[in-house]
């Protein structure tokens, strides 16, 4: 009887590689960075537009963070 890892190197044999697992890894990072980047701009954003004078800037770097925010959460790339 084949165990579970068995199965799952067998039915994936290049799922456990040291290739797919650099991709993985290098695609989490990516995310991460993503999601922390569009959440400061967000807070600068948010503390520019306190500002009458600075508002359009803020209003700016306000969406942009929250668009790469979402897309941080969100986006998946494929890189075929």
């Amino acid at each position: 009887m084949l165990t579970l890892w068995q199965e799952a190197t067998m039915a994936h044999p290049h799922a456990l590689s040291g290739h797919a697992l650099i991709q993985t890894v290098e695609s989490l990072l990516g995310h991460i960075a993503a999601v922390v980047i569009g959440f400061v701009m967000m807070v600068v954003g948010l503390g520019l537009g306190v500002t009458m004078i600075m508002l359009p800037v803020g209003l700016v770097v306000g969406l942009a963070g929250v668009a790469i925010f979402v897309g941080g959460l969100f986006a998946h790339i494929d890189k075929e």
